[in-house]
């Protein structure tokens, strides 16, 4: 069983200079140049995370000529808090879009979730041979109340989306495996402090915090200790390398033979170490998407994948790795060829 994606709809917020508004979010100017991000993207106030996903997704089926009621399954991947709590986001997208036949699933594992929504996917063609149709949707929208676009994590974060439809047996960007690697090792070095059950919001907490430095998270969740910290900077390094080469072995595909790698939207310098580490020439990455457009969280890898075949830069036949980790730990890898 294997699908193919025909067509690819994207939406983001409103472009934002990153020079003219760092002082708006944190006081490291140097920092914040150093990762070299040129412009980022903010949604209006009062578009909420449901609305980017339904607009990327509505563009992918318009460009795919694909009625909303041929849809048999739509997944929407997320690495953000939606509107409400105690909610289900990928029905509501599902109703945004007006796929009223589709079966909707959520799959929410921080920033790996796009890369491993192809394998819920792949699992749902597999176990239901009457789908012929999905629509995957990967969609960032940071809650300003929780999350500082630049210090919450190691890139300046952005409000996008990226949907693709994937369509049974098309041969057209054909997935070819998906592989993950897990470590609940470090499940607890990053969470909102507060509004969830441990301890919920009351009077007596009615401030559930903001989600921290990820460096500064992870140096003291590993006691300051700087060996730890170089093990664990070794450990992500060889699980990004190990969880490709499991799925190019999955897919019988020489690592090789691997043309380009999508990886996050990271820094300059994180995406060259990584090309570095990884043997692919950085003008084979997603280096220039990210500048231009600043971590979309989960919806990294599938927007610059969009983009990079709009702007024919990915030749036809290419095997391209679409590679993630993600806060748990997870490093994802999910193979297709165009």
């Amino acid at each position: 069983m294997t699908y193919g994606i025909t067509a690819f709809g994207t939406a983001l917020g409103e472009p934002r200079s990153v020079e003219e508004t760092v002082e708006a979010y944190t006081d490291d100017r140097k920092k914040v140049e150093d990762w070299g991000y040129r412009r980022y993207y903010r949604a209006p106030d009062g578009t909420g995370l449901t609305d980017l996903a339904a607009a990327a997704g509505r563009r992918a089926l318009d460009r795919a000529g694909m009625p909303a009621d041929r849809v048999d399954l739509v997944v929407l991947a997320m690495a953000d808090i939606p509107e409400y709590l105690y909610w289900d986001p990928a029905v509501a997208t599902q109703a945004k879009l007006g796929t009223h036949r589709a079966e909707a699933l959520l799959v929410n594992q921080a920033c790996s979730s796009g890369v491993l929504g192809f394998d819920a996917a792949a699992g749902k063609f597999a176990t239901h041979p009457d789908y012929g149709v999905a629509l995957l949707i990967t969609v960032n929208r940071v809650c300003e109340a929780y999350w500082n676009r630049m210090d919450s994590s190691t890139a300046i974060t952005s409000d996008g989306a990226a949907a693709a439809v994937l369509v049974r047996d098309a041969d057209r960007c054909r997935w070819l495996a998906t592989e993950v690697i897990s470590d609940g090792r470090y499940a607890n070095v990053a969470h909102l402090p507060g509004g969830g059950a441990a301890r919920p919001v009351t009077p007596e907490h009615p401030d559930p915090g903001r989600v921290g430095n990820p460096v500064a998270l992870m140096n003291a969740f590993l006691g300051h200790d700087l060996r730890a910290k170089v093990r664990f900077m070794g450990e992500t390094r060889d699980n990004s390398i190990r969880v490709l080469e499991r799925a190019c072995a999955r897919a019988g595909v020489p690592v090789a033979d691997v043309s380009h790698l999508l990886h996050m939207n990271g820094t300059a310098q994180g995406l060259a170490e990584f090309a570095r580490d990884m043997g692919v020439p950085l003008e084979r990455t997603n280096a220039e998407v990210a500048l231009d457009h600043g971590h979309l969280g989960c919806a990294d890898q599938l927007f610059s994948l969009a983009t990079l075949l709009d702007a024919r830069r990915i030749p036809e036949g290419a095997v391209v790795a679409l590679s993630s980790t993600g806060n748990g730990m997870h490093w994802g890898c999910t193979l297709l060829r165009v």
